[in-house]
């Protein structure tokens, strides 16, 4: 793997830089921010022409992700639709629903979220319980969903819901578009320990949504799944962007408070960031592997489940020692540590928890046997009695 951009890569990071130079900070209102930067031709790099991107390399888009966070501004705010909701729709969508909404979204002239998690149904995903009834030319939407980040704000969000409780229970599914302004539709900000509300419950209540917002066929709703998740993990651990805090933020943190602490808790302060500090290069070299697959047009492979599960680990650990190094004036200090300390958790369930993603490792990577699953081969209804 080679570290040094090419010349093509060179010129296009110069590119950025002049660019981001001009702009040295963001509008206050977060979708204008991303509009300004797609109109540049810095969102949506990788996507296809066609969907409104601009048909770019994986290195490109790392590159502005880097070039981005090296000039202090803020990431955008369409996260989840372009890393996961824009992805599902361009493999699996009609060509009305690209035209519709694939150029608005990179745009973020309509925010998108994702609803997939359910009270009953967070790590097992299939067992959802969110039902859609045919209703003539459409269908009727009722369930909850749980965990849904930006919900409050999103226009949109693609919707995995059982159509067939009669049938095993990864192969009754199916997924829809949904207007998150349909009448039916409740969003209830769920308040985190800092105060913050990312996360949302959401209510579908006799919700009508037209057969031509269906992402996919009918029963085929677990493999348009697959295609989110695995967009949620590469958008997550891949690329060679750091989850949670940079290792090197942590290390200046720690070397302007360290002197505080007596001598022998310097030297557990020292051996812990260490130790977290070559854990967080780790998942960054796995992302960096990753991209270069990408780059030789080869398909992921796990490292996107090995780098998720290893950089949310090692930013949990930077990030307690960085607050635990303020000690007592934690409490009065800068907010920020605190607050991504109260954020990172939720990140070892996002895009799979590490309980599933160890599984996928240790099946499909060490051939371990498979977990035993007592509900194989028996319909969704049966295995809920």
């Amino acid at each position: 793997m080679d570290f040094d951009d090419t010349p093509d890569e060179a010129a296009w990071r110069a590119e950025v830089r002049s660019f981001l130079d001009r702009h040295p900070s963001a509008p206050e209102q977060p979708r204008a921010w991303q509009a300004i930067l797609y109109d540049a031709g810095f969102v949506g790099v990788t996507w296809p022409v066609e969907a409104g991107g601009r048909g770019g390399t994986p290195m490109q888009q790392a590159i502005v992700d880097q070039e981005t966070a090296r000039h202090g501004l803020p990431p955008l705010i369409n996260l989840i639709g372009i890393g996961m909701c824009g992805p599902t729709v361009i493999v699996h969508g009609s060509d009305s629903q690209k035209q519709r909404y694939l150029k608005r979204l990179l745009r973020a002239d309509d925010l998108w979220c994702q609803l997939f998690s359910e009270p009953s149904a967070g790590s097992d995903l299939a067992a959802l319980r969110t039902r859609a009834v045919r209703d003539g030319d459409g269908w009727r939407i009722s369930g909850q969903k749980v965990w849904t980040t930006l919900a409050h704000l999103a226009d949109f969000g693609i919707l995995l819901t059982r159509t067939d409780p009669d049938v095993p229970k990864h192969r009754g599914l199916t997924m829809f578009v949904v207007d998150m302004k349909a009448p039916g539709v409740t969003v209830r900000p769920l308040r985190q320990m800092n105060g913050d509300a990312h996360f949302n419950e959401v209510f579908f209540d006799d919700v009508r949504i037209p057969d031509e917002e269906r992402l996919g066929d009918v029963g085929d709703g677990w493999r348009v799944a697959l295609t989110t998740l695995m967009s949620e993990r590469l958008s997550l651990g891949g690329g060679g962007t750091s989850i949670g805090p940079k290792p090197e933020a942590v290390a200046r943190h720690v070397a302007a408070h360290i002197g505080a602490l007596p001598e022998d808790r310097q030297v557990l302060a020292r051996q812990e960031l260490g130790r977290g500090y070559v854990a967080a290069l780790g998942a960054r070299y796995t992302g960096y592997r990753q991209l270069s697959k990408l780059s030789r047009g080869e398909l992921p492979g796990p490292e996107a489940s090995a780098g998720k599960l290893s950089g949310t680990r090692s930013a949990r650990d930077l990030t307690d020692l960085a607050v635990r190094v303020l000690g007592p004036d934690a409490a009065t200090a800068d907010a920020a540590w605190q607050d991504m300390q109260a954020l990172l958790p939720g990140m070892a369930i996002a895009g799979g928890s590490d309980q599933v993603l160890r599984n996928i490792i240790g099946e499909r990577v060490l051939g371990l046997p498979a977990e035993p699953r007592a509900d194989k081969g028996v319909t969704f209804r049966e295995s809920i009695r």
